[in-house]
């Protein structure tokens, strides 16, 4: 798998795609008029959006130690396949500019609503 959470596995790219189906049936009931029915909410939303920030940092920093060990065994000459050690600081430098990408983008959030008159 090439994606930036390593982790994801099967089981949660099934339970995404679960989720997926379900606002979008929310969603066509909205549009044939009926009332959708309601999805359970988390016990704790912040939390929630902590834990998920948290792991996809840990991800990343994952990432990127994983390529620092493939390149230091490429420059101690344990490894001759430089391929894979430049596929590992690709997925890591990705990783890394979604990551500054995804955290500009909350700051400026942030500031969008500190601006908003009351």
């Amino acid at each position: 798998m090439s994606g930036i959470e390593p982790r994801l596995g099967l089981a949660g790219v099934l339970a995404l795609r679960a989720r997926i189906l379900e606002k979008s049936e929310s969603l066509a009931q909205l549009a044939r008029g009926q009332p959708a029915t309601p999805a359970p909410r988390a016990a704790d939303p912040i939390g929630a959006f902590g834990t998920a920030m948290n792991e996809a940092l840990q991800a990343v920093n994952a990432l990127q130690r994983s390529s620092e060990a493939r390149t230091a065994a490429f420059e101690r000459g344990e490894t001759h396949d430089i391929a894979e050690v430049m596929l590992a600081r690709q997925k890591a430098s990705i990783a890394f500019e979604a990551t500054l990408q995804a955290r500009n983008r909350l700051l400026s959030a942030y500031r969008d609503i500190l601006n908003m008159p009351i």
